[in-house]
């Protein structure tokens, strides 16, 4: 059960513990054309990438979305997630190790709840940032 932070106890710039995940796999992304249907073979047929000039495949755009969702909801119940978006900045490859991290842009308070703004990110081995979101949270 994730502990949620006090609205009172947050400072805007407080960053959100970041999390680093393993290097994405063939696996992984076989996985999740499974789970989610998604069975495009750019993401899981090297020759197929690489015949529309890829030089590997890649891990498919909802999979980034969900690892932000992931570092949402490692820092409040998924309960609290008020809104997330994100905006697609760069290819996640096979073998990218992502970390991802964010930071509590503005506190406000609206109908009754008190919410906080946050960015947030996903950041390959090089420092490129992969995804860029933004998640809006309620706290206590």
């Amino acid at each position: 059960m994730v502990n949620a932070p006090k609205f009172v106890d947050v400072k805007v710039g407080d960053a959100l513990p970041p999390i680093k995940l393993p290097p994405v796999s063939r696996h992984q992304l076989a996985l999740y054309c499974g789970g989610s249907g998604d069975h495009n073979p750019i993401h899981v047929d090297i020759d197929f990438a690489k015949k529309f000039g890829f030089k590997d495949v890649f891990a498919h755009g909802m999979l980034s979305m969900a690892f932000l969702g992931r570092l949402a909801t490692s820092w409040v119940p998924q309960r609290q997630v008020r809104k997330l978006g994100t905006r697609f900045t760069s290819i996640t490859w096979v073998g990218d190790v992502i970390t991802i991290h964010g930071k509590v842009l503005a506190k406000r308070e609206e109908n009754g709840e008190k919410l906080v703004d946050v960015e947030l990110y996903c950041t390959n081995q090089n420092g490129q940032n992969t995804l860029e979101g933004h998640a809006t949270m309620a706290l206590a």
